[in-house]
């Protein structure tokens, strides 16, 4: 046990401690010193009690507000034989100096905020007070069964909000919280109470925020019953929390990450990761999925008038930004009606009936906006994870689709005023705001759902089934077994499937819109797979090629975002099929139309490379069939002429090897290189290979730059081996998406690597040994 500081030492620590306080307090950021600080008044209050009058006289020159005391106090009133009957005063007259600043910071712009300086919660945490809270929160865990205290619902809340006002106020204290993996998990158990839940939750969120490394679900204790005993108020929130322990840490810039990196990364973690683990522990709670998908289609109350709603919605957008302050909102707005009901109706009562009676109202729809974008978003991730096959199984059990599908118009795609919703903090041109943040996951999660996966048919009705097998009858084609056996029970309802609502609301969507991007997606994803005749006929006949010619052409699309989503769909849709290429012939019918079609493609291939397949792929098809229509649209259609040329496919092949190479491929750009293999596939087929090496070799001498081309296609084709052999998932869309069996994928490219000199189907056949460079060791730089 350490000895008691000598008595002649401890008026010099108070001294030096209040005249380093007030240094710091006058100059936050000194992190080292406040350490040592914290350091000494532990000691301080630990050791003896810091002469008040000391403390009074540098709190008014320093402007402490009397924090340094009030932490005193409640030190000496939180010992483990305390009952804790003070401290809750104490934090009362504590809390309100706090919050000021944390409400200014909510308040504030974000970067006026980030300017400001917020002495309170900071000479709070200079003093010690978080790790007191904390101390005082987590001491009945540490107690044993006999001596363990009971600390009151009030005071824990209190605890909590003012550690939440002192992590979004102060710098590092919510990274120091997120180091403590003990106080952590020990939150969670906080959340059964449903008194403490909302301040629980909120920082609980703030926390695994920041926290470097993710929890695992695994170690919160009792996790399924804690999941099972939240309402669906509660359960809503939980998934706030959930996100984070469930996504991937750079889920979201994963298109900017190189697949070398990732590879090597791959590599070192040979098990799977923690957010697959927690998706996994999440599965196994009985129920959680079935509540998820009841959350995210229940109906919402419409007990108040659009016009008010939305009148009162925008009010409050200007600052709430979180479920869990709405939640506590509503529960002060319903306490106060409560409590009005049973006073009797004096002058100030009646002030105050408009915002008692407007609150709860403007607050039920945001309420259930909010809920279903945090459950939309755990259902897309669960999606998307390795057990998508279980979740897709589950959801369609429980009716998500026509769940949503009967939400559409009077929640998702509502209509809202004129004026734009936006979050506190963000501009007019940001996307944030919770409708439109909604609208955003719901097509995001309908591109995970129909991503090659037979369920995408729950997405349209009974009608519409039918439809599609009457397009396979009167085309004398086998209909897609996944139409046949699609479960009718399980399929939207009403005059029409979710599918068709997205595209009349596709065609209504402003040019300058930032939805287009998201819903050419999600119906690309309807088409993605084994190319089918009747799902584009579907889709052609609801005059979709047309919307999105006029987009690319007469719209003159700049966005590059957009313009590639256009240009996958757009291939996706046309592959293989001679009527898209006719009606796209009726549409691109001058020749101005057509070099505006053709600037957008070359102004950058990298977004519209799978449109470049497609029309490859499908002129080689047309070629070597003797029926007479296609004859015909082979001679008339502008597109397909102008890809017959060979000038023009190599053109196209130089330009894509070009653009990429191994060290800058990523998920985004790697069709890139796809593309090209197509091109010199079809070419194998015709045994023009070596024409078409040879003719790559020329392109480089006419550029001045022998071997540069054939080099750079040689590493990739390297690259492409080791990425590709060893991954199922990429192999089969490979296959799917170009109707070549991926054997001869293999083959094409082990005889372009082949080290033999003499083969004719050889890269290193076409490189000069002057300009040989071919066995350079791939490079994560």
């Amino acid at each position: 046990m350490k000895a008691a500081p000598p008595p002649w030492l401890l008026p010099i620590v108070c001294v030096c401690v209040c005249a380093c306080a007030a240094f710091l307090t006058s100059r936050p950021g000194f992190c080292t010193a406040r350490f040592l600080l914290q350091t000494a008044v532990g000691v301080s209050f630990k050791g003896a009690k810091i002469a008040e009058a000391l403390l009074k006289e540098r709190d008014k020159q320093a402007k402490w507000n009397g924090i340094p005391l009030l932490l005193q106090k409640l030190y000496e009133h939180s010992h483990p034989n305390s009952d804790f009957s003070q401290c809750q005063s104490i934090l009362k007259e504590i809390s309100p100096l706090l919050s000021m600043e944390a409400m200014a910071f909510v308040t504030e712009d974000r970067k006026a905020a980030q300017e400001s300086t917020f002495p309170n919660t900071y000479t709070f945490d200079l003093f010690g007070g978080v790790d007191l809270l904390v101390e005082i929160l987590m001491r009945p865990t540490l107690m044993t069964q006999k001596k363990k205290q009971k600390i009151s619902d009030d005071l824990i809340k209190d605890c909590l909000s003012i550690l939440y006002n002192t992590c979004i106020c102060t710098e590092g204290v919510t990274r120091r919280l997120a180091e403590r993996n003990d106080f952590v998990l020990f939150l969670f158990t906080l959340m059964t109470n449903k008194k403490t839940f909302l301040q629980t939750a909120t920082l609980i969120e703030d926390i695994l925020g920041v926290k470097k490394e993710m929890i695992q679900l695994d170690d919160i204790p009792n996790l399924a019953s804690l999941v099972s005993s939240f309402d669906q108020q509660q359960l809503a929130n939980f998934c706030r929390i959930l996100a984070v322990t469930i996504s991937e840490l750079d889920t979201g810039s994963d298109d900017k990450h190189t697949l070398l990196a990732k590879n090597a990364q791959q590599k070192k973690n040979l098990g799977p990761s923690r957010a697959e683990v927690n998706q996994a522990t999440l599965l196994n709670i009985p129920g959680f999925i079935e509540r998820l998908c009841k959350l995210a289609t229940r109906k919402v109350s419409e007990t108040t008038g659009t016009s008010s709603f939305l009148q009162e919605l925008e009010e409050w957008y200007t600052w709430l930004d979180n479920a869990l302050v709405l939640d506590a909102l509503m529960r002060v707005a319903n306490e106060e009606a409560e409590q009005s009901s049973t006073e009797s109706s004096d002058e100030s009562g009646l002030a105050n009936t408009s915002t008692r009676t407007q609150l709860p109202q403007s607050m039920k729809i945001m309420h259930e906006i909010m809920y279903k974008l945090e459950v939309l978003y755990v259902l897309c991730v669960l999606l998307m994870g390795r057990q998508r096959n279980q979740v897709h199984k589950m959801i369609a059990e429980f009716k998500l689709i026509p769940g949503l599908n009967n939400l559409f118009d009077k929640l998702i795609w509502r209509k809202h005023s004129a004026s734009a919703l936006v979050l506190h903090g963000h501009n007019q041109n940001c996307d944030c705001s919770p409708d439109i943040t909604l609208k955003i996951q719901f097509l995001r999660l309908l591109q995970s759902f129909s991503d090659h996966h037979e369920n995408k048919y729950l997405l349209l009705n009974s009608q519409e089934l039918n439809e599609l097998s009457a397009i396979s009858h009167k085309a004398n084609i086998p209909e897609v077994d996944a139409v046949v056996n699609t479960d009718r029970s399980l399929v939207c309802d009403g005059k029409r499937g979710l599918l068709t609502r997205l595209l009349q609301v596709m065609k209504k969507e402003p040019a300058e819109s930032s939805f287009r991007f998201w819903q050419a997606r999600a119906v690309e994803s309807f088409l993605r797979g084994t190319t089918s005749y009747a799902d584009q006929m579907f889709l052609l006949k609801r005059g979709l090629l047309e919307h999105i010619l006029y987009c690319i052409v007469d719209s003159e699309c700049k966005s590059r975002d957009v313009l590639q989503s256009y240009f996958d769909l757009l291939g996706e849709l046309m592959k293989f099929n001679i009527d898209a290429f006719k009606r796209f012939n009726k549409y691109i019918n001058t020749d101005e139309k057509f070099q505006i079609f053709l600037n957008q493609i070359n102004s950058s291939l990298v977004d519209s490379n799978m449109l470049v397949r497609c029309i490859t792929l499908s002129l080689d098809r047309f070629e070597n069939q003797s029926d007479a229509k296609v004859a015909e649209v082979l001679s008339e259609c502008r597109l397909l002429t102008y890809m017959s040329q060979m000038s023009m496919r190599m053109s196209f092949l130089f330009r894509l090897i070009n653009i990429i190479h191994v060290q800058t491929l990523t998920q985004e750009n790697v069709s890139c290189l796809n593309t090209s293999l197509v091109i010199l596939m079809l070419a194998r087929r015709k045994e023009k290979l070596p024409f078409y090496l040879r003719t790559l070799q020329q392109m480089e001498y006419t550029e001045k730059y022998p071997g540069f081309i054939l080099n750079n296609f040689h590493s990739l084709l390297r690259f492409w081996q080791q990425h590709y052999l060893n991954k199922d998932k990429d192999s089969t869309c490979l296959e799917n998406s170009s109707c070549i069996s991926f054997t001869y994928w293999k083959e094409t490219v082990s005889i372009l690597l082949s080290p033999d000199r003499t083969s004719p189907c050889a890269i290193v056949s076409y490189i000069d040994e002057a300009y040989m460079d071919i066995d350079r060791d791939f490079s994560e730089e």
